[in-house]
């Protein structure tokens, strides 16, 4: 495949991964439908992992991946007008980096996430972080017996869980399709031509 269909494809596959990665990091706030106090959520939330790591930094090199890749032709190194602006297979690369750093960012606070469990209140009205002093080897994703420790808000764990997983996955495969952009885009640039077509 050529490096300008390559990378147009990888710019379609991130747009419906970054959007679940948004609504993902949004559903995190409303553990089983319900509207906590801001108090009351877990705190690895408010590092935007979702939103902006996996989401934002992802959309960003996602339009230009679109432009780089032009209608499809082969190791294009000038791209094509894109939004008022030159895209580059350059520039592709750069944006590219920032995607990579995006997901990662979105795999490492996801695995925090899950390490370190949920906010949640044990039955005598304090929310606190039950799991969070655990090894990995007692910890709570091996023991299932000890989630009935969370009473409130109903079924914390499994969401935590659920949405943190799909954060996770969602971050080490847009990060995994950015760096072969990156290595895409470097090989378009480097071998690649600076031909446009006439109108």
């Amino acid at each position: 495949m050529c490096t300008g269909k390559c990378s147009k494809c990888i710019g379609i596959t991130l747009f419906p991964l970054a959007a679940c990665a948004i609504v993902s990091n949004i559903l995190l706030y409303f553990p089983n439908g319900r509207v906590l106090q801001l108090s009351e959520i877990t705190d690895l939330v408010w590092f935007f992992h979702g939103i902006l790591g996996a989401g934002i930094l992802v959309i960003l090199p996602a339009f230009m991946m679109l432009g780089a890749g032009g209608a499809g032709c082969c190791a294009n190194r000038c791209g094509r007008p894109w939004a008022g602006a030159e895209s580059s297979m350059l520039l592709s690369v750069v944006l590219a980096v920032l995607g990579f750093a995006g997901g990662a960012y979105c795999a490492v606070i996801s695995s925090l996430g899950l390490i370190g469990g949920p906010l949640c209140d044990t039955g005598d009205g304090e929310y606190l972080y039950p799991f969070r002093n655990d090894t990995l080897e007692d910890n709570y994703l091996f023991n299932q017996t000890t989630w009935s420790i969370c009473k409130e808000p109903e079924n914390i764990i499994l969401w935590n869980i659920v949405l943190f997983s799909i954060l996770l996955a969602i971050g080490v495969i847009e990060a995994i399709l950015c760096f072969i952009q990156v290595i895409n885009g470097l090989t378009g640039f480097i071998c690649g031509t600076c031909m446009r077509k006439r109108k």
